[in-house]
C-alpha cells in the first residue's frame, strides 16, 4: 500500500520542528529504505511505500520521543499534519465552515492520501460524528491513530472545545471497519 508524499513530508517536518536537535538521530535509526526516502527529495504528489515512508518512521518517533507509545506518536503526528496542512487559504475556510462539513470533506480527501482506501463519515449529527474507514488493504493501527489526530486538530482549528476522539473499532485489530467516534462542544 502507498501514501502520498504530502503525508511523508509531514512526518519528516514533524521531527524537524518538534525535535530539531534529534533529527539526525531519528534519521540514523531508520532502516535504509526509510532513510533513503527521508534523505531524498519528497514529492508531494508522488506515492511512497506506506510501511517505509510512514509506519516505520513513526514507529521510530515513538521509540525515541514517546517511550514506545505508538498511538500517541501517530496521533500527535496527525495533529501536526492538520495544523500545517490547514494553514494559508484553508485557514479562512476552516474558520467559517461547520465542523461536520470539514470532517466530511476530509473523509473524501483522505482517500487521495492513502491508495486504495475508502473513508466516509457516518452518523453526522450536531457536535458528533463517526468516521469509518471501510477499505484499507493493509490495516495499520498507527495510521488509524494518525487519522484520528488529524481530525481532532482540524476540529480544534474550527474552534471546537472539549473534543473527544475514540477509535471504537479497528481493522488493524480484526474488525470489519475502523470507526472513529468524535464529539465536541
Amino acid at each position: 500500500m502507498e501514501v502520498k508524499g504530502t503525508l511523508v513530508k509531514s512526518i519528516q517536518d514533524f521531527v524537524k520542528k518538534r525535535y530539531p536537535d534529534q533529527y539526525k538521530v531519528w534519521l540514523k535509526e531508520l532502516p535504509e529504505a526509510s532513510q533513503n526516502i527521508m534523505i531524498e527529495s519528497i514529492y508531494a504528489n508522488a506515492w511512497y511505500s506506506m510501511k517505509d515512508a510512514a509506519v516505520i518512521p513513526t514507529t521510530i518517533i515513538a521509540k525515541l520521543f514517546y517511550d514506545n507509545n505508538i498511538e500517541k506518536a501517530a496521533f500527535d503526528a496527525g495533529k501536526f499534519s492538520a495544523e500545517v496542512g490547514l494553514k494559508g487559504v484553508y485557514k479562512i475556510f476552516i474558520r467559517i465552515a461547520s465542523p461536520n462539513f470539514i470532517i466530511q470533506r476530509a473523509g473524501r480527501v483522505f482517500a487521495t492520501y492513502y491508495s486504495s482506501s475508502e473513508i466516509v463519515v457516518k452518523n453526522s449529527v450536531d457536535k458528533r460524528l463517526i468516521l469509518n474507514i471501510t477499505k484499507f488493504p493493509e490495516p495499520e493501527k498507527l495510521i488509524e491513530y494518525r487519522i484520528a489526530g488529524w481530525c481532532e486538530k482540524a476540529l480544534e482549528l474550527t474552534n471546537c472545545k472539549d473534543i473527544k476522539t475514540n477509535i471504537t473499532k479497528s481493522m488493524a485489530q480484526g474488525d470489519d471497519i475502523t470507526e472513529i467516534d468524535i464529539s465536541w462542544h
